[in-house]
């Protein structure tokens, strides 16, 4: 196949094409190795395109549903492959889209003939999401001798296991190290050595306290973590076989130091989130209480009112911190917050003489803190004007609140059952219903819909995502 493609879209000749072939056979070993998906591409007689001519996908975990070979690489989605095709230099952790329009990273080196001209690219490709943080500790487990000198012998050739995140030593059955990557070699350089380390004895280079013997002997633990000159390390030991007998030793070094630390960082930081959050929520609820004990203190009914009216949009705020400070992250749930707001406004409104129900139905989605506090507003508003203006006379209702998740933009619907109000009411600008219009307008940037009539009231506001 690679022979066929390269006669058809290329130009080169057998002696490089040979040279293709040869790497190409050890693409296999190098796929389960990074658990990513390898390709080799070439340059064709269009511009702005390369032709891929071998592929090779780890067990698990591949971008693609189909094969690719055969296909073009355009600049405009693989910029790193007519880059290093063009300027015979590596190119790392370019982003790229597939083939199959799947968002990837690509490490890409060149394939060099022996008068150092540019006969292809190797490509290693990652999923844009595999980050340090969440990606598994993924070891080579079942490569075969065969398959591990195959990319032994390539390597040493284009040095593409030098671009892999793992450090990969190497021992004879002497216990004697005859391969390290680079990775490795500046892992150890940060621990103390400097020197070279091949050629040194396995008893002077390993981490974890374990004789050579034992590693022989099958006597290893399958995985294990260490610290050691401030870095944080896994390690993780392979055994190749010939006829029964060990013929290397492969130690696989993961450096997690910086996924540590970024950890150590996530949890600071959640932390100190959460106590902001409680600390907000206090002192809002504070203000609440002070308000309320000038609420008591004033005859005046219609000064009473404006001070409820302004102790329930701080409760509706304080709501937002108190979750926040609960989960210790930016984001919370919708239908969360909506049921904190309804509990508190029925709290704060219903009389004794109205049985009021309420539900809440529709999509659970999280949003973010700012957000949330300007939909919590508006739900207070909503729902205050539905218990104080839309039951007057009854002596029950209900009250329902409806969500619908979009792509674009999310709708919440508010709805009672009661006697309704005049539209053009809405209209009159009084604080509640201008801070609601605002908040639509200008911090969720949506609209707002109200229909009335004498079997209840609608209202609709729709925010972006």
């Amino acid at each position: 196949m690679l022979r066929t493609i390269c006669k058809q879209h290329t130009a080169l000749p057998d002696k490089s094409i040979r040279k293709l072939e040869k790497i190409a056979e050890g693409l296999t070993v190098l796929s389960k190795l990074l658990k990513a998906d390898i390709f080799i591409d070439c340059p064709t007689g269009i511009n702005d395109a390369a032709i891929v001519v071998a592929e090779a996908n780890p067990e698990t975990g591949s971008s693609y549903t189909q094969s690719v070979v055969g296909q073009y690489a355009y600049r405009k989605n693989e910029p790193a492959v007519l880059r290093t095709l063009e300027t015979g230099l590596p190119s790392r952790d370019y982003k790229a889209l597939t083939q199959e329009n799947t968002l990837v990273r690509q490490n890409v080196v060149p394939i060099k003939n022996e008068k150092e001209e540019v006969i292809g690219v190797l490509i290693v490709e990652e999923g844009s999401n595999d980050t340090g943080l969440n990606k598994e500790l993924n070891f080579l487990h079942d490569a075969t001798n065969e398959l591990l000198r195959s990319s032994m012998e390539m390597t040493k050739e284009q040095k593409i296991i030098d671009y892999i995140n793992d450090g990969i030593i190497i021992f004879n059955e002497k216990g004697i190290l005859i391969y390290a990557n680079s990775k490795a070699k500046n892992i150890y350089k940060k621990i103390g050595y400097k020197h070279n380390i091949l050629g040194t004895k396995f008893s002077n280079i390993v981490l974890n306290n374990i004789a050579f013997k034992d590693v022989l002997d099958g006597i290893i633990p399958g995985s294990s973590d260490i610290h050691i000159a401030k870095m944080d390390l896994n390690i993780h030991y392979y055994l190749i076989k010939e006829s029964k007998n060990v013929k290397n030793v492969v130690l696989f070094i993961k450096d997690l130091t910086e996924i540590k630390e970024k950890e150590k960082e996530l949890i600071l930081k959640s932390v100190a989130i959460k106590e902001i959050h409680h600390r907000v929520k206090n002192n809002l609820q504070t203000i609440a209480s002070l308000l309320r004990i000038q609420a008591r203190k004033t005859e005046d009914e219609a000064v009473r009112q404006a001070f409820n009216e302004s102790i329930n949009r701080i409760l509706s705020i304080a709501v937002t911190h108190e979750i926040l400070a609960q989960n210790g992250l930016d984001d919370l749930k919708i239908k969360e917050m909506f049921s904190k707001i309804l509990k508190n406004s029925i709290r704060a409104s219903i009389g004794e003489n109205l049985d009021l129900k309420t539900s809440i139905s529709g999509d659970d989605f999280k949003i973010n803190s700012d957000k949330s506090t300007s939909i919590a507003l508006i739900a207070n508003e909503l729902v205050q004007n539905s218990i104080t203006h839309g039951f007057k006379g009854m002596t029950s209702g209900k009250i329902d609140i409806t969500v619908k998740q979009g792509k674009i933009k999310s709708k919440v619907t508010i709805a009672d059952n009661g006697v309704g109000f005049k539209s053009k009411d809405f209209k009159n600008e009084s604080l509640g219903l201008q801070i609601v219009k605002s908040l639509v307008k200008e911090k969720l940037f949506g609209t707002i819909d109200i229909k009335s009539t004498k079997n209840g009231t609608i209202i609709v506001f729709d925010f972006e995502n």
